[in-house]
């Protein structure tokens, strides 16, 4: 795997300080994404494994809050195999840090038996993740007043009482967020 770029103390891809790592790659070619030079696979830098302790460690100070996967797409079937180890160690060496995952993939999709997106790590992703924003962006629901996401079709999803419950429970903001308007 490849990735784009890491940013240290990023405020804008999640609750509190957290590292992010964009990942290279996505097959979902969305409409007026981003940053569509991470649809390449081969874009960017290799992921290797210092490149992962570098992010674990800079996970470690108490003001970090967590980690963000974005992209290109963290949930491409081929990006899975190489995150579900950083996910995993994440949330055995730093249990109080949070992970949240963009993905352009509906959570019906990855949970789907015989689903393209569904690998054999999938699940395994899943459970290390808090907050899954999922859904492709749609530009003709693009909305710059939304928090942490783009589209109003896009949904914050607080996963492991989603995985719990067996249907989707949405994330809660905190409440001067949630009334905030533009």
């Amino acid at each position: 795997m490849n990735y784009a770029e890491i940013k240290k103390c990023d405020i804008a891809n999640g609750v509190g300080a957290r590292t992010t790592l964009f990942v290279s790659g996505c097959t979902h070619h969305c409409p007026g994404c981003f940053q569509p030079e991470t649809w390449d696979f081969s874009y960017g830098h290799p992921y290797t494994h210092e490149v992962e302790d570098d992010i674990v460690d800079s996970l470690r100070p108490s003001y970090v809050a967590g980690l963000t996967l974005l992209g290109g797409e963290p949930m491409e079937p081929a990006n899975q195999h190489a995150l579900v180890g950083l996910l995993e160690r994440v949330k055995a060496e730093l249990p109080g840090k949070t992970v949240w995952c963009f993905t352009g993939d509906l959570l019906d999709d990855l949970l789907r038996e015989g689903s393209p997106r569904r690998t054999e790590v999938t699940d395994r992703m899943l459970a290390c993740i808090d907050v899954l924003v999922d859904g492709p962006f749609v530009l003709d629901r693009k909305d710059i007043t939304l928090r942490f996401r783009g589209s109003s079709n896009q949904r914050l999803i607080d996963l492991p009482q989603t995985l719990a419950a067996g249907e989707v429970v949405p994330w809660e903001d905190e409440a001067i967020y949630a009334t905030h308007g533009m």
